[in-house]
């Protein structure tokens, strides 16, 4: 498989799109769980997103063969079980820290691309995760204890970048819807697991059924689809780095709602993290796209 560089921008847009919607959540997912149990919310959103996905995409799911199932069923259990430590986590602190603490997985997922894929990482790359993790601490962090809430959140976005690794290497285009439908459903199987025994609880109320809906479609259903198709056209660290957008995003719905006023913080950390999404994928160095595309495809 090759991937042309309109592919491989097209990807990046289309992550920069979803990351916009997970973006516009932190605060709606923080409302909704103080009046449901976190483990009721994932599971009500996720079934809804996989009944709506296996509707829709029975026949891709058909066609795929069974090495890429099982992958699509792993890394459908390892993303549930990421967004329940972090929606745990997120009940327990403020969601400008959860954000930052979720976007760590801007250092773990080259990382483990180097461990477990020994793909190598160029050193623009690494100058990258660095400006992004300082741009996410001046976007979200205004002092903060390490408590319970914190590790479980680091925890989900080990997680994380485990699933950006595996996409990253066992998604191709032609899979992509496929994988996607099979991923939600893996999801919803862990998060109605975690239920037990008393089963889920819907929704208390309309708003809450509203959020959950624009959870279980936009942010559920849409960007596992975007993600998979766009990790078939990107390594995964460069995914990671284009992905930490999601608290600028988060800022900018923030401001624009009149949530939060515009600070110094919010413009220096917005501004370090989109120069780390530049410095991979828009003014790469000579040689480093062809390079970094090669070793994706060959793994």
């Amino acid at each position: 498989m090759t991937s042309s560089r309109p592919r491989t921008l097209a990807a990046t847009f289309g992550l920069l799109a979803l990351t916009a919607v997970w973006g516009s959540t932190f605060v709606l997912i923080k409302d909704v769980v103080g009046r449901m149990r976190v483990v009721d919310f994932l599971a009500v959103r996720f079934v809804l997103a996989a009944l709506v996905m296996l509707v829709l995409f029975a026949r891709p799911v058909r066609r795929l063969a069974r090495p890429q199932l099982g992958r699509a069923l792993l890394l459908g259990v390892v993303y549930g079980l990421g967004q329940l430590l972090q929606t745990w986590g997120l009940k327990l602190i403020a969601p400008s820290v959860s954000g930052f603490v979720t976007g760590m997985y801007v250092v773990f997922t080259p990382l483990l691309a180097w461990l477990r894929l020994r793909e190598r990482i160029a050193t623009p790359v690494w100058l990258a995760v660095a400006l992004a993790t300082g741009g996410l601490a001046l976007l979200s962090l205004h002092g903060v204890s390490v408590d319970r809430g914190v590790w479980l959140t680091l925890a989900s976005a080990a997680l994380y970048a485990l699933h950006i690794v595996g996409l990253g290497r066992w998604s191709r285009e032609g899979d992509a819807v496929g994988m996607s439908a099979v991923q939600v459903a893996a999801i919803a199987a862990v998060c109605l697991l975690a239920t037990a025994p008393e089963g889920p609880a819907l929704p208390p109320d309309a708003s809450a059924w509203g959020a959950v809906l624009y959870m279980a479609l936009v942010a559920g259903a849409g960007a596992m689809l975007m993600q998979t198709w766009a990790q078939a056209h990107l390594p995964p660290a460069r995914a990671a780095i284009v992905m930490t957008t999601e608290p600028v995003f988060a800022a900018a719905f923030a401001v624009s709602l009149g949530v939060d006023a515009l600070t110094w913080r919010m413009l220096a950390g917005g501004a370090l993290v989109l120069a780390a999404m530049y410095l991979v994928e828009l003014a790469p160095r000579p040689g480093a796209t062809v390079q970094a595309e090669a070793l994706h495809h060959e793994v």
